[in-house]
């Protein structure tokens, strides 16, 4: 079995905006992108295409691996006319979301960063941040706390 290695700061943060682009509302992120007015030039190296991967799960969370289904995701990869390479997997089959995705992530190596991130994933960020907790308020309020009273007798 191979070691994990650690990732670079850089790897680490380019997985950070991956992961929220593949989880963001598919409408809240093309919304952001047409704000951003950021239509680039690119052509596709590999074009959208929908597949599935296998989703596994572990009973407790910490069980043993099992395989619990299948899911669709769309993926692609693109180069901008800048030449970065932008790449994109993202649940479903929304070939449109998995285009703006890689084309955020083209975006994110380059200069347009700092632009990108203010318009683009922070509000994305700080809204699903928020969706999270509003969840996490929700299910506290069903929550049931249990406990014994001890009786007198021995």
């Amino acid at each position: 079995m191979s070691e994990r290695r650690e990732l670079t700061e850089e790897e680490a943060a380019r997985k950070a905006w991956m992961s929220l682009l593949a989880k963001a509302p598919a409408a809240r992120l093309a919304a952001l992108w047409a704000e951003a007015g950021r239509e680039a030039g690119f052509t596709w190296l590999r074009a959208p295409e929908v597949g599935g991967v296998m989703v596994r799960g572990r009973a407790g969370g910490t069980g043993a691996a099992f395989n619990l289904g299948e899911m669709s995701v769309t993926r692609c990869s693109l180069k901008t006319e800048a030449g970065a390479v932008g790449h994109a997997m993202v649940q479903g089959r929304d070939r449109k979301k998995a285009e703006i995705a890689a084309l955020v992530d083209a975006g994110m190596q380059g200069a347009d960063a700092p632009r990108l991130r203010a318009k683009l994933l922070d509000p994305l960020e700080a809204e699903m941040t928020a969706a999270r907790a509003a969840r996490a308020t929700r299910a506290d309020q069903t929550k049931v706390d249990f406990f014994t009273m001890v009786r007198g007798e021995d």
